[in-house]
C-alpha cells in the first residue's frame, strides 16, 4: 500500500454561486464516504480560505520565531487535501478523478515517500 496526497490550490476552485457550492458539497462527501467504505481513507480537510490567517514557525536562524501570515506570499495557496492509502498509482488516479468530478475543480496528486518500518513510524 502507498499513501497519496490529493490536493487543490484555492484559486483552482474558481468563482461560483452559493447554489453551485451547495450542490457540490454532497457529491464530495459521497466520495469521502466511498473512500471510508473502501478502507483507503486516511484523512481529509478543507483549510481556511484566508492565507493571512496562517502563521509561520521558523527556526532556521537558530532561534524559534513565530510570524503571523504565510511564510511566502503566493497567489497559489493550499485549499484542501485528502490522504489515501491505496494499492497503486492507478487506484490513486481513480480516487483523484472521483474527487475532481465531485468538486468541480482540478486535483493534484503526489505520492508520499515510503517510510522505514511502514505507516506507524
Amino acid at each position: 500500500m502507498s499513501e497519496y496526497l490529493i490536493y487543490f490550490n484555492q484559486p483552482w476552485v474558481g468563482e461560483h454561486t452559493e447554489t453551485w457550492f451547495k450542490e457540490r458539497g454532497p457529491l464530495a462527501k459521497a466520495v469521502v464516504h466511498a473512500m471510508k467504505a473502501a478502507g483507503v481513507y486516511v484523512f481529509a480537510g478543507g483549510l481556511e480560505e484566508d492565507p493571512d490567517a496562517a502563521f509561520t514557525a521558523d527556526a532556521t536562524r537558530g532561534t524559534l520565531r513565530f510570524t503571523d501570515g504565510p511564510y511566502v506570499r503566493n497567489p497559489q495557496f493550499l485549499g484542501g487535501f485528502t490522504v489515501i492509502d491505496v494499492a497503486d498509482e492507478q487506484a490513486a488516479r481513480q480516487w483523484a478523478g472521483k474527487l475532481a468530478e465531485a468538486c468541480g475543480w482540478p486535483q493534484e496528486v503526489r505520492r508520499f515517500k515510503p517510510r522505514p518500518g511502514g505507516r506507524t513510524e
